[in-house]
C-alpha cells in the first residue's frame, strides 16, 4: 500500500482539487472540534439530554471516517473509500439535523466537519469517476 501523498500525486483529479497541504490544514482545524463536540455529546448523554442512538451514530461516523484511507490506498479501483465516504456525509447529516433542533453548539463545532466532508464526498467521486470508472 501506497502513501496518501504519492497516491494524490499520481491520480488524476478535478480541477477544484486542493493541493495535498490543505487536507492537513482542514484536518488539523476539524478533528479538535471533533474531540470537543465527542465530549460535550458524552456529557449530554450522561444528563439524559441525548440519545444512546445519536452517540452510535457518532460512533459509526468516527469509524467510518477513520476508513476512509486506508480504503483509498488499499483498494484505490474499488468503490470502498467512495461509499465510505458517503457514509460519513449521511451519518454526519444525520447527526448535524437532530443537533440543530436541540444541540446548537454541537451543530456548530461540526458544521465544519459538515462542509468540508460535503466537498470531500464530490472530490472522492470525482476522483473515482475519472480514475477508475
Amino acid at each position: 500500500m501506497q502513501d496518501y501523498q504519492t497516491y494524490y500525486s499520481e491520480i488524476i483529479k478535478p480541477f477544484f482539487a486542493p493541493e495535498p497541504w490543505v487536507f492537513g490544514l482542514a484536518w488539523g482545524i476539524i478533528y479538535p472540534l471533533i474531540a470537543i463536540a465527542a465530549v460535550l455529546m458524552f456529557f449530554a448523554w450522561h444528563k439524559k439530554e441525548l440519545s444512546v442512538k445519536l452517540l452510535y451514530v457518532f460512533i459509526v461516523n468516527m469509524l467510518a471516517n477513520f476508513a476512509f484511507t486506508p480504503l483509498q490506498l488499499g483498494f484505490p479501483e474499488a468503490p470502498w473509500a467512495t461509499l465510505d465516504i458517503f457514509l460519513v456525509l449521511v451519518t454526519l447529516s444525520y447527526l448535524e439535523f437532530h443537533f440543530w433542533k436541540n444541540h446548537k453548539l454541537i451543530f456548530f463545532l461540526l458544521l465544519p466537519y459538515l462542509l468540508w466532508g460535503g466537498f470531500a464526498t464530490i472530490l472522492q467521486i470525482t476522483i473515482y469517476v475519472l480514475n477508475f470508472s
